[in-house]
């Protein structure tokens, strides 16, 4: 049984995803104990349990410490994680709601199903879609999964709600054909000419998004881009704005989310000035990719690598539990919140035969 620190390093919901992913995947327990005690609210919330109780299907799991708040988790799986029909609502485990990150969840399920027995998988999952502190559903649509095509991995997650902060209520679904292995992926920098992007709003008025479009669109042609940024009125269960860029290479985006009280031109202006600093990096995939892309570069087979404009916390804290679960090559160059380059030769990793 492996034993994780969960207060290592940037001390959040990360190490938990990661090692869940890892363990349907190899077979082995763990234990963690201080879970996200880097947080102001440590222990498991509602997408954290969530997750373990998703993973926890997939590989018939023997858990312990499965509860809102825990700081200790034991998770023990008992087979090989099982393709299937499979439904997760984060409102499961949160009587009163929550918008609990429905996107780190698929992010966590995703691995083991890729490799798993059966046929194809359908997954819906129940939460927010859109929300604080996680990767949008557009980026991961327009930036993660296109990326993942370098690997072998074709699949395309399907937006059926949109979920906000705080009553979430947003829908996705994804079919997830398994593969046998990774091929792994060298990622170079791409000269910028576009940009495209997406202005939305739900149950709000019609101007809000047109205002966060053209703001959009007059600053992303100041540096002599074509912007293509179209501007939405949605309904949905829940109330919310929010601007999504991304690049044609698919190696960058950037979320910007509304709030009360912030004007719809600084909601732009936030996004743009993200992209623009990436830009005059000359990296080749933004900080969020960066740290997306560990799992599939050490799994892979043979040598993957990518610059990046930031080197966070993030990524630093997936190399460190990354390199507890797996004997892959993980080396960087590059200091915290510093431009660095990333090389991983991965372990090869196969689907069982049996």
């Amino acid at each position: 049984m492996i034993i994780i620190d969960g207060s290592h390093g940037e001390g959040g919901g990360q190490m938990l995803r990661t090692s869940l992913s890892m363990s349907a995947l190899t077979g082995r327990p763990f234990r963690m104990e201080h879970i996200r005690a880097g947080r102001k609210k440590p222990g498991l919330r509602y997408q954290h349990l969530t997750a373990v109780l998703a993973v926890a299907d997939l590989c018939q799991a023997e858990v312990r410490g499965a509860a809102v708040n825990s700081q200790f988790l034991e998770f023990v799986p008992q087979a090989r994680p099982t393709a299937g029909k499979y439904t997760w609502d984060v409102t499961d485990v949160a009587p009163n709601g929550s918008a609990g990150a429905i996107m780190l969840i698929w992010q966590t399920v995703l691995w083991p199903l890729l490799f798993a027995s059966g046929a194809n998988s359908q997954i819906t999952l129940r939460g927010g879609t859109h929300v604080s502190f996680s990767p949008s559903f557009h980026y991961i649509q327009n930036v993660f999964v296109p990326s993942l095509r370098h690997f072998g991995v074709s699949i395309q997650p399907d937006l059926i709600d949109w979920g906000w902060y705080p009553l979430g209520g947003g829908q996705i679904q994804t079919q997830i054909r398994p593969i046998s292995h990774l091929e792994a992926a060298d990622f170079l920098p791409e000269p910028i000419n576009s940009v495209n992007g997406l202005a939305v709003v739900t149950n709000l008025p019609g101007h809000i998004p047109h205002r966060m479009s053209r703001r959009a669109h007059n600053l992303l042609t100041e540096q002599g881009w074509h912007a293509a940024v179209q501007a939405l009125r949605l309904k949905s269960n829940s109330t919310g704005a929010g601007l999504f860029l991304w690049l044609p290479s698919n190696q960058a985006g950037v979320t910007s989310l509304g709030s009360r009280g912030l004007p719809a031109q600084t909601v732009a202006e936030h996004a743009v000035d993200e992209l623009i600093e990436f830009a005059e990096s000359g990296a080749a995939v933004d900080p969020h990719l960066a740290d997306q892309l560990l799992i599939p570069m050490a799994l892979a087979h043979g040598t993957s690598s990518y610059t990046t404009n930031q080197l966070t916390q993030h990524t630093l804290t997936n190399i460190d539990i990354l390199q507890k679960w797996l004997d892959a090559d993980i080396s960087y160059t590059g200091s915290l919140n510093q431009p660095a380059e990333i090389s991983v030769t991965g372990i090869g990793y196969s689907a069982p035969t049996s």
